[in-house]
């Protein structure tokens, strides 16, 4: 019999929590729950943010925020679950800077939050009371780490990239517009 220590009760609740949050934030997403707007509601509000296409992007930030914190919640494919769910929360973290650091204003404290734990999470590993351990962590390899953080860093990179492109397009386009009068 194994004896769990501080240390793996502390990354099971860190998971629990963590995971938890961020499923329900997919799930607003992808079904609609929780006052979510579902794919329909959260795709015309993503292409509102710049995100384009709206739909996709809603299908896409869903499925990694309520896969990833699935998997994070659960200890499985620990590296690969932090770094989706920490690529979507740096995709909002995005939508929210121009309003300054914190969530009572609008600012990115909450989605920065939540990106920080779900990499820090694929950093460390799940502990020993997860599912990555119970089948000797198949899918929790130590090179998977930086590999899973190197890819979502890159994706996360283009997309809010090409976002902050079409806002800034959109915005220069909109004063150009107050100037033709």
């Amino acid at each position: 019999m194994t004896c769990y220590d501080r240390n793996d009760l502390g990354l099971l609740l860190l998971r629990l929590g963590t995971g938890g949050v961020l499923a329900a934030h997919g799930a607003q997403k992808l079904f609609g729950w929780f006052g979510g707007g579902g794919i329909e509601g959260t795709g015309a509000a993503m292409e509102a943010m710049g995100y384009s296409p709206g739909k996709q992007s809603a299908v896409m930030a869903g499925l990694s925020e309520a896969g990833g914190g699935a998997l994070l919640a659960l200890g499985l494919a620990t590296p690969a679950a932090g770094a989706a769910a920490a690529g979507a929360m740096a995709g909002a973290t995005a939508v929210h800077a121009p309003n300054g650091f914190f969530a009572a204003g609008g600012g990115y404290e909450y989605a920065a939050s939540l990106a920080l734990t779900a990499a820090g999470l694929a950093v460390t590993g799940p502990g020993r009371i997860s599912l990555d351990h119970a089948l000797g962590h198949a899918v929790n390899r130590g090179w998977m780490v930086p590999a899973a953080l190197a890819v979502t860093g890159a994706a996360t990179a283009v997309v809010v990239g090409l976002r902050n492109r079409r806002v800034r397009e959109a915005s220069e386009f909109g004063q150009d517009t107050l100037f033709d009068e």
